[in-house]
């Protein structure tokens, strides 16, 4: 345990950790497995670096930095400053890529469906398969292997998982819950970039400009707004109504007549037949 001057140390230092790095910001650590955040710390060196300590170190230390202080109201829970030199949206996909698969507890809400499906296991016979059937598995041997006979939601979203279905699960191998470090928020050239920021992805600003590019030329259309991209849709238009007005005026044109002569043609061959 750091004594006064230690902390005072490990303050200083950390503001000068973060007055020297472009991206500072503030990610929530509580409840998550130490290993998670040991693994995301050693992959994001040496361009981001972590400073963990208590809540009132942390604060004292944003609220002396440059561009921090507007992040002292994230410091909830358990929580570590992060000072980085990456692009904000590149470091937080770095972050949401870290995705570590966990087993069920007893006593924990499943977050989806959780399907057994059927087929061959790598169990070997014995008394996990009485932990299976326990759990509401249809289980069989054939053959010397442990077989499930058919597909089952095991647990649905939303429900408790008993402590029979935790230890079949874990007899499975099958981890339905996840564990992520989620930042809380980024400064970065004085911007604060929050969660739902942080989220919007090149290919979610892709597809929101192809659904307004969409709808942009529908309105142009039914507008008759001439531009750059309604241009060939309205001369094809203007084409086919033309197109439709000679041929029931009966215009003797180019690219009506032979419309004419099919039509006619086609009328004799039915009169023919009558």
């Amino acid at each position: 345990m750091m004594d006064k001057k230690g902390k005072i140390e490990f303050v200083q230092r950390s503001i000068a950790e973060l007055d020297k790095r472009k991206l500072v910001g503030v990610v929530n650590t509580n409840n998550l497995p130490d290993r998670l955040v040991q693994s995301t710390r050693n992959k994001l060196k040496p361009k981001t670096s972590f400073i963990m300590g208590r809540k009132t170190l942390l604060s004292k230390i944003l609220e002396g930095s440059k561009s921090g202080k507007g992040l002292v109201k994230d410091l909830t829970g358990t929580s570590a400053i992060v000072a980085s030199d990456e692009d904000p949206f590149e470091l937080y996909g770095r972050f949401k890529a870290g995705v570590l698969k966990l087993s069920a507890k007893p006593g924990q809400i499943a977050p989806n469906d959780v399907q057994i499906n059927s087929g061959e296991t790598s169990i070997m016979p014995g008394q996990t398969v009485t932990e299976l059937k326990s759990a509401g598995i249809d289980v069989q041997i054939q053959k010397g292997k442990v077989v499930i006979a058919k597909d089952k939601i095991l647990v649905k979203k939303g429900d408790m998982i008993s402590p029979a279905v935790a230890k079949a699960l874990r007899i499975l191998e099958i981890t339905p819950f996840e564990a992520v470090m989620d930042p809380s928020a980024f400064v970065y050239q004085n911007i604060v970039f929050g969660r739902t920021a942080l989220s919007i992805t090149a290919d979610v600003v892709s597809a929101q400009m192809s659904v307004a590019f969409r709808q942009a030329l529908s309105i142009s259309m039914e507008c008759n707004i001439l531009n750059q991209y309604t241009i060939n849709n309205f001369i094809t238009r203007a084409y086919n109504n033309a197109l439709c007005l000679g041929i029931e005026a009966h215009a003797l044109d180019s690219g009506i007549i032979e419309v004419l002569i099919s039509k006619a043609a086609q009328s004799a061959s039915a009169l023919a037949h009558k």
